[in-house]
This record gives C-alpha cells, structure tokens and sequence, in this order.
C-alpha cells in the first residue's frame, strides 16, 4: 500500500509503545496471537491491519494505558480510511486539477459545495437551447438553410467561413447562458437544502445549514453539539468537537437504543431523537459487569473478567466497526454473526446480562474462549526469555 500520513502516524505510535515495552517482535507476536512479521511491517508503516483487535492486543500487552489505546483506535481510523482512498487522486495532471479552493475529495466541504446543487440547476439548460432554437427558427438563424426552390449562389462557398464565424459565437453565447442558469440555479437553491429536510425549529444548530451531515472526521461546533445532546443522554465521552471513534461508538450506541439504524451519520431522524430526550444511555458500572461475569463464569471467573475488560474495558455499550462493515457488540464484543448464530440483536447485546451469558453459551462450546482469539493470546503466560525481533 501506499503510505500515507496517517499512516506514518499510526505506525509511529505502535513503534512507541514497542520501544518502551523492551521487548521484540517475535515474543509481542507470541502474547498478542500476531506473527512478529506482521507486526513488524505495522510499526514500519508498510501495512494497516485490516482486524483492529490484533492492534488492541499489541498495544494490550505493550501495558498501553487507557488513553494511548483510545488514540491508537483513532489512528488506526484514520490510517486505515486512507487505504481506501484512489490512487488516481494524487496522479491528475496539473493542467486538470481544480483551483486551490476546490475541496478535498470526501471532504465536508465538498458535501457543502455549489457542485452539489449542479443537478437541479442543469434541467433548465435544455429549455435555454430550446429558447435559441426558438429564435433561430424566427429568423435569427444563421441561414445555412436554403428556401424552397432557391438556386444556389456562386458566393456561397465564402459564405461558409462567415457561417461558421456565426455559429461560434452563437455557440458561445448559447453557453454563457447555460452558465448563467447555472449560477442562478447556484443562488436560488440555498447549500444543505433539500425536499423533506427537517426544518429549523427553536434555534436548534443540526438543523441549520452547516451542520447538513456530522459523520466521522469532522471537527467543528456540528461535532460539539451532537456530543453535548449524547452526554446529556448519559453517554460518556468527551465534549472536544472532534468527531473521532469514542464519539461513533456512543452515535452507533445512541442509534440502536433509539431503534434507528446505526448509518454511523447524524441523519435526521437521529438529530430528533437527540433533541426528543427519550433515550437514556445509563447501563450498568463497570464494577457490576465484573461482578455478573464471575457469577456467570463460575468455572473461570478470573480469565472471563480480563477478557471482558480486553474487548470492551467492560464497557455495555462498547461498539467496535470492523473495516468489512460489520461491528462487535457489548461487553464481550459479540460480532454480527455470533449474534445471528445466537438469536440476538445489537439491542440485545447492549443488555449486560444478556451478552454475559451469550458470551457464556459460546464459551461451552469448547470450554475455552477461543471466540476472543486475540484477548485469549494476550492472557497466555509465555515464559521470559530474550527478546526477539
């Protein structure tokens, strides 16, 4: 792949906490269930891996605090969205590239840009050339039709290269007029409108203009607000303006407790059901999910805890995105299909006691938890020795 900045910073961090654990690739592998070649090339910036719990593994057994593994997931976020990103971007020839004040491809300014009204504006285009030919056929033609039964002058042939004079700039006025149905089309068709879209009511910012779409990566006040109506749904995170992972994770949460899809977007019908106030995001301490799986797990209560604070720092609403679309749920991180597998729901998951014992039902299966292969890795004692790598 391509190296990206994004990427050189994801790579820089895991370099740092590998530096400062002391020890080498070849043993990190062995505790967080990675080839120490692989994580070799992610600390080098030569790859992103696409499963990002072998990343929380690593950092896991580097004794990555709280804090660092947050960032570590935003980085890889970030890193791993810049895969995606075509080639074909950075190749353009210079002479085809927009102006400077072009927006960046995906960008929130490209969603507010003019461009983005073209479509409406262009229909009346057609109607401006009807218009011409409208005036062409009342006179103004440029005579390249000759009447019924006229003979066919000497001079003809010269008049041809005045002809195609006039036909130029006609066709060039004719496009100065699409132009300006254009911009009026610009003018007329205020950025962020749309047919259907939610009106602004009592001052509320989400419904302003500016704040059309908040999706991951923005950074602006449309961020502070969604952030301040999730905290004051009890949602725990931090009120910064930077729509980042912590801040998708308590969207995607918020969503599925509202009974919306989880689009990963503030939509519209997400916008009212956080100014609605109808959904409270309280759920169970972090000490009461420790607690339940010790009841749960009364065969190996001590091994289920530090899984369970390996995938989701026992967290009930914790949600992590996997780069194929689908996500893990609640305190043992229940992926889509263990939860088809399971009969449940992302709802269902949310609710601790639930999860605990689905969690559990996997764990009978072979009485181990190979269902968290890299947590379970990390758990393994491995016997000290020198480092490799």
């Amino acid at each position: 792949m391509v190296a990206s900045p994004q990427t050189d910073k994801f790579a820089a961090h895991l370099r740092m906490l590998k530096e400062r654990s002391g020890r080498g690739y070849d043993r990190l592998g062995k505790e967080a269930g990675a080839s120490g070649s692989s994580l070799h090339r992610y600390c080098s910036g030569l790859s992103v891996p696409t499963d990002y719990r072998v990343v929380h593994a690593f950092a896991k057994v580097c004794g990555a605090s709280a804090e660092e593994l947050r960032e570590l997931h935003r980085l890889w976020a970030l890193a791993d969205t810049d895969r995606d990103v075509p080639a074909t971007t950075e190749a353009a020839p210079e002479e085809e590239r927009e102006p400077e004040s072009e927006p960046e491809p995906g960008s929130r300014a490209e969603a507010d840009h003019p461009a983005a009204t073209l479509v409406p504006a262009a229909t009346a285009v057609p109607a401006a050339t009807a218009a011409a030919g409208d005036s062409e056929a009342a006179g103004t033609g440029d005579g390249d039709v000759t009447p019924a039964g006229a003979a066919a002058e000497p001079a003809a042939r010269p008049a041809r290269s005045r002809l195609a004079e006039k036909l130029s700039s006609r066709a060039a006025v004719l496009a100065a007029a699409a132009a300006v149905v254009l911009v009026a089309g610009f003018v007329w068709l205020p950025v962020g409108s749309s047919a259907g879209e939610a009106p602004s009511t009592g001052g509320e910012l989400l419904y302003s203009p500016a704040c059309r779409t908040v999706s991951m990566g923005q950074h602006d006040e449309c961020v502070r607000e969604v952030q301040t109506l999730l905290m004051r749904a009890k949602g725990k995170l931090a009120i910064d303006g930077d729509f980042g992972p912590e801040t998708l994770r308590r969207l995607t949460a918020f969503q599925v407790l509202a009974g919306l899809p989880a689009t990963n977007v503030v939509d519209d019908a997400t916008k009212k059901a956080l100014y609605g106030r109808q959904v409270s995001m309280t759920t169970w301490s972090p000490a009461r999910v420790a607690k339940r799986v010790r009841e749960v797990f009364a065969e190996d209560p001590d091994t289920a805890v530090a899984v369970a604070r390996c995938t989701s720092f026992l967290d009930p609403l914790y949600v992590l995105p996997n780069t194929n679309g689908s996500r893990n749920w609640g305190v043992f991180q229940i992926s889509d299909a263990r939860l088809q597998d399971l009969h449940g729901t992302p709802l269902r998951a949310f609710d601790p006691d639930w999860n605990i014992r689905a969690a559990h039902r996997l764990w009978s299966v072979r009485h181990d938890f190979h269902d968290w292969p890299s947590c379970e890795a990390a758990l393994k004692k491995t016997p000290s020795g020198t480092a490799g790598g």
